[in-house]
């Protein structure tokens, strides 16, 4: 099944808890609040208060993104906030097996994001132990970016190693996602899908969002 993750980069940050509540009433599967350091990527967004403000209004999982670093310094933090999911960069830590080891040992899942010129190579090593991958279809730092079609090579390798291992781990893409991205997505091997601008800012709506970029990916995946 194609999962949808909403992410809070693109809502209304006066209305945050009302909109994440929102999202989870229209048919959202997880929430991403993505983290960024104004080091990693140029910008500057949510802290440990915005997870632990979101986690007792909603009952989907929280996603956080930890575009920082070094993520290890701030893996317990967000644990202890009430993330369900922690995604660290692979470009962000030379200690990305321990980095994963530290979430796994607080009983969280362990997401791995690559960026959009690092190869799906980079994490053969380490690619068994995880729960989810990210691939980055835009370079990280802002919302509403342009999808880069060169990333769909990427998605179909990762797919196809994790095949071969017999993993049931995710295969997540986020940037650029929207009705005419997500087949080409999904036909290169995704399964969970992470949008902004094209739920918070549909003019029909959240739910009428989150379903029209389901069916379609859901479609797509049919016909393969």
């Amino acid at each position: 099944m194609i999962k949808i993750a909403p992410s809070i980069l693109s809502a209304d940050f006066t209305r945050l808890g009302e909109q994440a509540m929102a999202v989870e009433a229209a048919g959202a599967d997880r929430i991403q609040i993505d983290v960024m350091d104004g080091r990693f990527v140029p910008n500057i967004t949510f802290g440990v208060q915005a997870v632990e403000c979101l986690r007792p209004l909603v009952h989907i999982p929280l996603e956080v993104h930890l575009m920082v670093e070094p993520p290890e310094d701030f893996i317990e933090r967000f644990a202890a906030a009430g993330a369900d999911t922690l995604i660290i960069h692979q470009e962000a830590t030379p200690h990305l097996h321990r980095a994963v080891q530290h979430i796994h040992g607080l009983g969280k899942q362990a997401g791995v994001a690559l960026n959009p010129s690092t190869p799906a190579a980079m994490l053969s090593e380490i690619l068994g132990l995880l729960d989810l991958v990210l691939v980055m279809t835009v370079n990280p730092g802002f919302g509403g970016q342009e999808f880069i079609p060169e990333t769909l090579g990427k998605i179909r390798e990762v797919r196809a190693r994790l095949s071969e291992l017999r993993r049931g781990c995710d295969v997540e893409v986020d940037g650029g996602i929207n009705r005419e991205t997500a087949p080409r997505v999904v036909e290169a091997g995704a399964d969970v899908l992470v949008a902004g601008s094209a739920i918070f800012d549909a003019p029909e709506g959240y739910a009428a969002a989150i379903r029209a970029l389901r069916n379609t990916a859901v479609g797509n995946r049919s016909a393969r």
